[in-house]
């Protein structure tokens, strides 16, 4: 004797899950290309012509300073997290700091490519300068990213305050923050202390 249930459809979907797991799949394919492009740098960072390379103009203050306000950028990014949903004034507090905090490292950085491009160097020097250029470059565009979500998501917690899909893109605008500290980290590492000793 057979009994036959109803099927029901499944209604119940983790979106938030689903999202944070797509965001972390996004965030190790963009390690991937970080990866490559430091392995470029790796091997065209002694490419000189004229006898010159992007190592001999690295201002490691200029880029101690950028990884300190990085470092404080992921820091009140991280407070901001964890105000969330207790205080909407805390984590609009938080993630404004981070914003400004990320505007005056892309600051810095564009202080540091003006400075070069006025003494003549560009990314069509040599092979050196091509592969400083867009490593730091393609970090430098990610924070322009980060800032502009970061003015977005602030904005939509205004209007709508903490709603689960704010919460959720609040939660992948910080994982962005710690994932761009992150790869800076390798940077100031491998293309500052490294490459300038």
């Amino acid at each position: 004797m057979t009994h036959s249930h109803p099927s029901f459809p499944d209604t119940h979907h983790d979106t938030s899950s689903n999202t944070l797991f797509g965001f972390w799949i996004y965030l190790m394919t963009d390690f991937i290309v970080f990866a490559a492009l430091f392995s470029v740098y790796a091997v065209m960072y002694t490419g000189m012509e004229g006898g010159v390379a992007a190592k001999d103009f690295f201002h490691l203050k200029s880029a101690l300073a950028s990884t300190l306000i990085l470092l404080l950028a992921s820091f009140s990014c991280g407070m901001a997290l964890l105000a969330i949903p207790g205080s909407r004034t805390k984590t609009i507090l938080g993630f404004a700091l981070t914003f400004l905090l990320g505007a005056a490292f892309l600051a810095l950085e564009y202080a540091d490519f003006k400075n070069l491009l006025a003494l003549g160097y560009s990314w069509k020097t040599n092979a050196s300068f091509s592969s400083y250029f867009v490593l730091i470059g393609a970090h430098g565009l990610h924070i322009v990213f980060g800032l502009l979500f970061t003015l977005v998501f602030i904005l939509q917690l205004l209007r709508r305050g903490f709603t689960d899909a704010v919460i959720r893109r609040l939660t992948c605008l910080s994982l962005f923050w710690f994932f761009s500290y992150f790869v800076w980290i390798f940077m100031f590492t491998i293309v500052y202390l490294i490459g300038a000793s």
